[in-house]
């Protein structure tokens, strides 16, 4: 039998988290993860990560990967990879399948965090090739860079559902349609809105009914639902397709602890069967601990902030640190996860309409049903104001937890507060540069500057673009209103590609006067 202090079970975002916590303070870890690569989820995730610095915010998850291996090798964590921890027991010891050997280890200290699972659903013809879940996908793109399908649909609107939607046209897909049986959009507006704007069209209070094709996946079709969601004769719709993606929810892996007898229950809001614990993630049985999805389905920004209370609570079991530093450190991280925790997105507000914002403005129906919001509610916003000269133009309507723009802003432009959900204002009096830094760093890519100039007639555009390949300046093509649909002609006058925009180009388009506050994505004339 082999001793460790703590034995952590999964290297992804809570994992490492956790384990990177507990050997700062002086603990022996060691993490097991059944997979050939640590790092769990984060590696999938090309996108930027929402919350402010201390979330991680405006960092894409892989480079936030990177980092936490960094962290956890200065640290001394022993991660051992290609090990499927297959049992965990009362007295806090696991069974670990490595290879062709099956290893007994002893931990004063077990922190579990396995993650969770993507849901399937069923419908005709669901097990056809081409049928995949949209973490498959996401492992084929960006681990593998595989294409996952030529043409392809979603189902599920949720923030899994919207951004792997938009990689998947980054990754050269066509995504025919998003579908969806609930009412609503789920997920964050912005997502949806980055989506909208390139053509995708929203199909609410849709399912699928069946999938085409013999050998694979050839067609599908879909059809509208009533409020008891059943299927409404005679509206159904077909689409052809050879790949059907599903993001219809994850499920806890939480089958380890049930089986070292910790206490269990049945929680809808978490996202299904999850121990049930302290504010320190400690279960039932004192000394082992939980954190990330498979204590609640949340984002990685809270997983990594729960895996560090974990990480700190198993050192203060242990007498590596005393009650006052526990107290005082989990108090900051809890600070830091209530505030990822607020908002129209929180907890509290799961499965309800929340029809206006913290400020009073309305929410945008257009943006929850179609994924844009009209001309007329951009301009109503507090990101939007008439002065005069070039001008960022903020298009973010939900309070969402989110700050980088304020920070970015050399000239003080933007402003958010203290609280991170509050919609961001641009300030009339403030003078932008244009530099552009605010667009490049907003994660749900919502930025855009104006610069109108009346004597000509005409307006430059520039927004976040994160294609390849990426037009050149004299481009001409066609500028694409918020709807994706075609709206004017455009020629490039900039684009801007720097390191400190971490893979966020800024394309600059020059539009016809009128055209300032509804241009807001550009086709080159070949793709038109």
């Amino acid at each position: 039998m082999k001793r460790y202090d703590v034995i952590v079970v999964g290297a992804g975002p809570a994992g490492l988290s956790a384990a990177i916590e507990a050997a700062k303070r002086g603990l022996r870890v060691i993490v097991f993860d059944e997979n050939a690569r640590p790092g769990g989820q984060l590696f999938k995730q090309i996108h930027k990560f929402f919350g402010s610095k201390e979330h991680k915010a405006k960092i894409r998850g892989f480079k936030i990967g990177e980092d936490l291996l960094k962290e956890a090798q200065t640290a001394g964590v022993e991660v051992v990879l290609n090990a499927v921890v297959a049992g965990l027991y009362l007295d806090k010891e696991v069974l670990v399948s490595q290879g062709d050997e099956v290893i007994h280890y002893k931990g004063d200290a077990i922190i579990v965090a396995t993650g969770a699972s993507e849901n399937m659903i069923t419908f005709d013809g669901w097990t056809l090739p081409g049928v995949i879940g949209a973490g498959a996908a996401q492992t084929m793109m960006n681990l593998h860079r595989i294409r996952p399908g030529k043409k392809v649909l979603m189902l599920g609107t949720g923030n899994v559902g919207l951004v792997v939607s938009y990689q998947l046209l980054q990754a050269g897909c066509e995504v025919v349609a998003l579908v969806d049986a609930a009412p609503r959009i789920g997920g964050y507006g912005v997502h949806a809105a980055k989506l909208a704007r390139c053509g995708v069209p929203f199909y609410l209070s849709h399912t699928i009914i069946k999938a085409h094709g013999n050998d694979y996946v050839t067609g599908v079709s879909i059809a509208e639902v009533d409020s008891k969601w059943q299927v409404i004769p005679g509206s159904q719709k077909d689409f052809e397709v050879d790949t059907i993606c599903l993001a219809v929810g994850l499920s806890p892996m939480s089958q380890l602890l049930k089986m070292a007898g910790c206490a269990m229950e049945e929680n809808p809001a978490k996202g299904g069967y999850v121990p049930m614990g302290n504010s320190y993630g400690e279960t039932s049985i004192a000394g082992i601990f939980v954190a990330g999805d498979v204590s609640g389905i949340e984002e990685a920004s809270s997983a990594m902030i729960e895996g560090r209370i974990a990480g700190v609570a198993a050192a203060a079991r242990l007498g590596f640190i005393d009650s006052e530093e526990l107290t005082d450190k989990v108090r900051e991280l809890e600070e830091a996860l209530l505030a990822l925790r607020a908002g129209m997105f929180s907890p509290e507000n799961k499965g309800r309409e929340v029809k206006h914002t913290e400020e009073g403005y309305e929410v945008s129906q257009s943006l929850l049903t179609r994924g844009y919001l009209t001309n007329e509610e951009v301009l109503s916003y507090p990101g939007v104001t008439k002065a005069k000269g070039i001008r960022p133009v903020i298009e973010c309507s939900q309070n969402i937890p989110c700050n980088p723009c304020q920070d970015a802003c050399p000239k003080k432009c933007i402003s958010i507060g203290e609280k991170i959900t509050s919609l961001p204002v641009v300030r009339a009096d403030a003078q932008c540069s244009g530099c552009g830094l605010c667009v490049a760093a907003c994660s749900g890519q919502s930025i855009f500057l104006v610069k109108e100039d009346e004597e000509a007639g005409t307006a430059m555009v520039t927004i976040p673009y994160e294609f390849y390949p990426l037009p050149e300046k004299g481009c001409q093509g066609m500028a694409l209103d918020r709807s994706g649909q075609e709206i004017c002609g455009a020629e490039i006058t900039e684009v801007k590609s720097l390191p400190a925009f971490d893979k966020t180009s800024l394309v600059t388009m020059k539009v016809p006067l009128s055209m300032a506050m509804k241009a807001r994505f550009f086709k080159a004339a070949q793709e038109v």
